[in-house]
């Protein structure tokens, strides 16, 4: 095929793939999507296979195309990619409401529901089309024609913002930077750190090092530089991307994108029936309302905030009568909370992290998938891949059966969005003669190779790494045939971190840990002192982490339900008076760059974390009991849970793996936090 991105059956020829290839294959895949669609209105199928499956496979082609230029504007953006990106979502949505408000199509659904034949059909087929009806509904297919059509202008306006506000997040964290010539700058930065910072700076073509917005960068800084005026210079720079305040005031601003967003998000919920985009967000998640998750996380703050306070108090004793800071300030918190953790409990943050060289937490990584599921990982230096930083792996069950693919992308580079994350290379595919195993990207920020250093993880990278992990082995074991319901596809979105933050806990076992380091000198193994204390510290400040997350969910939800007004900063500010314990400046611009609810998938719906976690902590609680590692418990959690996708409610299948509904109480003991509140 001349055009790579239409080769859509086989893995993306990230080699061939250039932005003028987009425009061309979205013609070809919407033409034929179109064509399916009139032949289904016209002829009014009422099986199965022709009903559904022609659309099923139309989409997939769709997706196919679509997965490989949106991985690529997220790894490595260019103009022409950027321009080619946005050309073509927006095309995308204006097709997918075209179809999704098709009413000849949805009734041709809606008649296949009701013949006898299927309720004969596959759970997993039933599933599909239910799911499909219930969206039509969600998407205005009956709404009159005039809203229909405002429903669609707002789809399409909203996913042109979402994409411009995270455009902006990222040219606002390239933007700036700073260079530095004196190394006593650089005061309590490792080694590492410091080449990191000298190739950044060797790259632009400078002396000495560069200090950027990449996240890997932020954090060394804000850990570990004793120099206060550059800690405060790099907290200012990120908390104000994008906004109009900081080093780049009004040049990247997403004030009005903001606003914009929300304005169009209230207007579509309301055409829809719903008060408010919260209950819009609610109708395929598993809370029942806004009230309820309002009280879940009010009631959270309540049991947590005592100890939130505690621990800022002890943090600002310690600043003042050990460091000198007579005020702990914003970019104060994070390098005096290192520096009382390691004089606490003796945890020197560089000393781990020489434990863990990426390489070692890799192959530690194998070991763990392969001890817990049985499943081996396959190196395919012969699969084309888009960066030197990624490779693939087919993972093989261990009568050597590859039953799936994943893209491992681990390090930050200029371009590259930041964060971690995990997305759909290709679904699983089981039609006809076409067999296709499911492909994922695992994607980290973490800091890269330079001379002579190798890329050392903290221990929260390790954490971050195995999170990853559980949202891909979600899309990786799935059984299911129908792509809309397979893996996180449809599953409901406060549930899907359950996979994730239960893969987390495994970071916390000794032997775990132990296959996983190595130091990157010697090759010894993580140390059990230095482990043991890893352990005790394990909730130092646990009460500001939990309070902090109930911030993000709260700003979210409030912001979104229009009671405390539209203005993000005057919701922000009264949701921190209630909960927060660390109060930034008022220049600080936090909403301006919170990607996750105005450029991601977690509008009113940030507070899932906190309400899977209640899963994940419960579930992890059946591993322990078991021993941890243990292949029984795997099996059924991969059966029950991960294989299932959406096929079935997320409650249920976690019931079939507990035997129960989770236990709210093991969240808290995993934080540490068992005190009640009267």
């Amino acid at each position: 095929m001349t055009n790579p991105l239409l080769d859509t059956l086989a893995l993306p020829r990230f080699g061939e793939i250039k932005p003028d290839h987009v425009a061309d294959a979205l013609d070809r895949v919407l033409s034929d999507h179109q064509t399916v669609v009139a032949k289904i209105v016209e002829t009014r199928p009422t099986s199965f296979d022709e009903a559904w499956m022609p659309l099923e496979r139309a989409d997939a082609a769709i997706g196919a195309v679509w997965s490989a230029v949106s991985h690529l504007h997220g790894v490595g953006d260019t103009p022409e990619l950027r321009a080619a990106y946005a050309a073509g979502q927006k095309r995308l949505v204006e097709n997918e409401l075209q179809v999704m408000q098709n009413q000849a199509l949805f009734e041709v659904l809606v008649a296949l529901t009701a013949t006898t034949g299927f309720a004969e059909l596959a759970p997993a087929d039933r599933a599909a089309v239910e799911h499909m009806v219930r969206d039509f509904t969600l998407s205005g297919v009956s709404l009159s024609v005039e809203d229909r059509a405002r429903f669609a202008e707002l789809a399409v306006e909203l996913s042109q913002l979402s994409t411009a506000f995270g455009n902006a997040v990222l040219d606002a964290t390239d933007a700036w930077s700073e260079q530095v010539e004196d190394e006593c700058l650089l005061a309590g930065l490792s080694a590492a750190d410091k080449a990191m910072f000298a190739d950044a700076a060797k790259a632009k073509g400078l002396s000495g090092w560069l200090v950027t917005l990449q996240m890997p960068s932020v954090n060394a800084v804000l850990t570990f530089a004793d120099d206060r005026g550059l800690r405060e210079r790099v907290y200012t720079a990120s908390g104000t991307r994008a906004s109009d305040q900081g080093p780049h005031a009004g040049q990247f601003d997403n004030s009005s994108r903001i606003a914009e967003i929300l304005a169009r998000r209230r207007e579509a919920a309301r055409l829809l029936g719903f008060p408010d985009p919260v209950e819009w967000s609610l109708a395929t998640k598993m809370a029942p309302n806004a009230g309820e998750v309002l009280a879940f996380l009010r009631d959270l703050a309540a049991r947590a905030k005592p100890a939130a306070e505690q621990e800022f108090a002890t943090l600002a004793d310690y600043a003042a009568k050990q460091l000198g800071l007579a005020e702990l300030l914003p970019w104060d918190v994070t390098y005096v909370s290192e520096r009382l953790r390691e004089a606490r409990y003796a945890v020197d943050e560089q000393e781990v992290r020489a434990y863990f060289p990426v390489e070692r937490v890799v192959e530690g990584w194998q070991r763990l998938l392969d001890r817990l599921f049985g499943i081996r990982m396959i190196a395919r230096p012969d699969i084309a891949v888009y960066h030197p930083d990624a490779c693939y792996y087919d993972m093989a069950d261990e009568d050597g059966t590859v039953f799936a693919g994943v893209y491992i992308d681990l390090h930050a580079r200029s371009g590259k969005r930041s964060g971690a994350w995990m997305a759909q290379a290709r679904p699983r595919l089981n039609d006809g003669n076409v067999r296709r195993v499911p492909v994922a990207y695992l994607v980290c920020n973490f800091a890269p190779k330079t001379d002579g250093h190798p890329s050392l993880l903290s221990h929260k990278e390790v954490v971050t790494f195995l999170h990853e992990t559980g949202h891909c082995l979600h899309l990786l074991f799935t059984e299911v045939d129908r792509p809309n319901i397979a893996g996180i596809s449809g599953f409901e979105w406060d549930a899907v971190e359950l996979p994730s933050q239960l893969m987390e806990d495994f970071a916390w076992d000794r032997a775990v840990l132990r296959e996983m380091s190595g130091h990157h000198a010697t090759g010894a193994p993580l140390p059990d002192a230095l482990f043991d204390k890893l352990i005790a510290a394990r909730h130092f400040l646990s009460g500001m982490f939990i309070v902090r997350q109930v911030e993000f969910a709260l700003f979210d939800l409030l912001l979104h339900l229009g009671t405390m007004g539209s203005d993000p900063m005057e919701v922000i500010e009264a949701v921190r008076e209630e909960v927060a314990v660390v109060r930034p400046p008022s220049w600080h611009r936090f909403p301006h760059a919170f990607t996750h609810i105005f450029a991601g998938g977690y509008a009113s719906g940030y507070y899932s974390y906190l309400w899977a976690e209640v899963l994940a902590a419960d579930g992890f609680q059946r591993f322990a009991e078991a021993g941890l590692i243990d292949r029984f418990t795997a099996a059924k959690f991969r059966k029950e849970v991960l294989a299932r996708g959406a096929s079935r409610p997320a409650a249920d299948s976690y019931r079939a793996f507990r035997g129960r509904d989770a236990d709210p109480a093991a969240m808290l003991v995993r934080h540490g936090l068992t005190v009640d509140v009267g």
